[in-house]
């Protein structure tokens, strides 16, 4: 699961340093549109897939899938995972384990990122939502525990700050294969490129 150094790929694919999402605590009935957006966080700023473990929610796949369909690229969602599973196949296949928690090192004033990107290996980002069991920050479990801050804030925007801040901006230059749906950049006004799709 080794990765180069090189830049981004201006297409959106798996050929990029690969990261991979896992989502943990989702509760049904409360998380809906928090998880949701976490998951199109993280298409949208370069991770290749997304696993919402322990559990199934419909919902959310159809909305992430139907968006993928719409908007291109080759987004990945998985569901129902068991974690302690997705975390053990990820680290025997060669990938390491980032935990981004407030608790963590502080990617402002540490040099936690650098020694994760000289580990040169693929990534998968724990990203909880109620409070994580405790194994989460254990050596067993996490190769690093990342604080995007420390203070109390939302793990949409700890996701989308640590992508931003791994790619180097380069992902918000991403183009995303097979797109039916596609926004034109203006200095005022809107318009969207579409290909007879509904949405």
């Amino acid at each position: 699961m080794e990765n180069s150094n090189s830049s981004l790929n201006t297409t959106n694919s798996c050929s990029l340093p690969k990261i991979v999402v896992l989502r943990w605590g989702h509760r049904v009935q409360r998380d809906v549109r928090l998880t949701t957006h976490v998951a199109l966080t993280a298409r949208a700023l370069g991770a290749c897939s997304f696993i919402l473990a322990d559990t199934a929610d419909r919902h959310i796949e159809e909305t992430v899938t139907k968006i993928t369909q719409a908007w291109g690229g080759n987004f990945k969602f998985d569901m129902a995972v068991p974690w302690k599973r997705a975390v053990q196949e990820w680290k025997k296949h060669g990938g390491i384990i980032v935990h981004l928690t407030a608790y963590g090192e502080n990617i402002q004033t540490s040099d936690v990122l650098s020694r994760i990107k000289a580990q040169n290996k693929e990534v998968m980002l724990l990203v909880g939502s109620q409070k994580v069991p405790g194994e989460f920050y254990s050596e067993e479990i996490s190769d690093f525990n990342v604080a995007v801050g420390n203070q109390p804030h939302s793990e949409c925007s700890a996701l989308a700050l640590f992508l931003d801040r791994y790619f180097e901006g380069q992902e918000l230059d991403q183009r995303f294969e097979k797109a039916k749906i596609s926004i034109v950049p203006k200095e005022r006004g809107k318009e969207i490129k579409t290909n007879n799709v509904e949405f």
